[in-house]
């Protein structure tokens, strides 16, 4: 009994301690390789806003494009300039069939990621590059999850759950896949709608994800022995954003009145990443 109390509490304990603050206070200095280290939070971003726009445009443009059968509905309602951005000249996608969204992915970008067992013992599940080669200075993965501003209640939703990431001006997204948080997550999603148009993503709960992006919840803290190839990178989704390209967000708020543009979370690459590798990150960034 003793010995099964011991165990449950090492696995809570393992899940729990990268929020606990004097361990993380006392174990940082001990692995300095795991952190990631910034001047000022002007600059914690590797890369300009409008790459990663231009990344998730394309990207979510070649999804719709793969899907077009299911969004003739939300096509018709757009202008007649945007249905063809999406639909080429008439008749150019009859014929054409559907491919998995991971084949989208490697078309558009030039690689693939999936979740698999990590190479980490005891770390569970991670994220790896299954086909292609992610270059040096892209999006890789997006982080997914309802998106709750500091001052919002998430106290039930945090209990257990080592998938809540705090951005650096303190908003939180709960990116666990499981009880509480994909009952809530749901609910805001199904909330959140614009008559026909979805204005998020909620299929990342799902074992296939219409958008392979959103699986960066999965990527695991590097080591002293696996160093970081990517690191995260806080984006607000302008109001440029398409309406129709919403659908792929993988974010929705908690609230609807928030009067501010919805925080996402990317994973940018570090160096080149070969077929085969796993990803990982620094789950601490310290701001001087």
């Amino acid at each position: 009994m003793r010995k099964n109390l011991l165990k449950l509490f090492e696995e809570r304990w393992k899940s729990y301690r990268h929020r606990f603050v004097p361990w993380m206070v006392l174990n940082l200095r001990r692995n300095e390789r795991t952190l990631r280290r910034v001047n000022d939070r002007a600059k914690d971003k590797p890369i300009g806003d409008g790459e990663v726009l231009g990344t998730l445009t394309s990207f979510f443009t070649a999804l719709l494009r793969n899907d077009w059968r299911k969004q003739t509905e939300q096509l018709g309602l757009l202008p007649a300039v945007s249905q063809k951005k999406y639909l080429g000249k008439q008749n150019d996608l009859i014929g054409t069939p559907k491919v998995a969204p991971c084949a989208t992915m490697l078309h558009t970008l030039g690689f693939c990621i999936e979740r698999k067992a990590s190479s980490l013992p005891s770390a569970g599940i991670g994220v790896f590059v299954t086909e292609g080669q992610v270059p040096k200075g892209v999006t890789v993965a997006m982080y997914p999850g309802t998106v709750y501003q500091a001052d919002e209640p998430i106290l039930f939703q945090s209990i257990g759950n080592p998938f809540v990431f705090r951005c650096i001006d303190g908003i939180l997204i709960d990116g666990n896949d499981k009880g509480l948080s994909k009952l809530v997550f749901r609910s805001c999603s199904g909330r959140d709608r614009f008559g026909p148009f979805c204005l998020s993503d909620s299929s990342w709960l799902t074992p296939y994800p219409e958008n392979p992006l959103a699986v960066g919840q999965y990527v695991n803290n590097c080591s002293n022995e696996k160093a970081a190839n990517v690191c995260y990178q806080e984006f607000d989704v302008p109001d440029v954003f398409p309406l129709e390209l919403r659908q792929y967000l993988p974010n929705v708020n908690y609230r609807t009145e928030i009067q501010r543009p919805l925080r996402c979370v990317v994973l940018v690459s570090l160096r080149d990443i070969n077929k085969g590798e796993e990803l990982f990150s620094n789950y601490y960034t310290i701001v001087h």
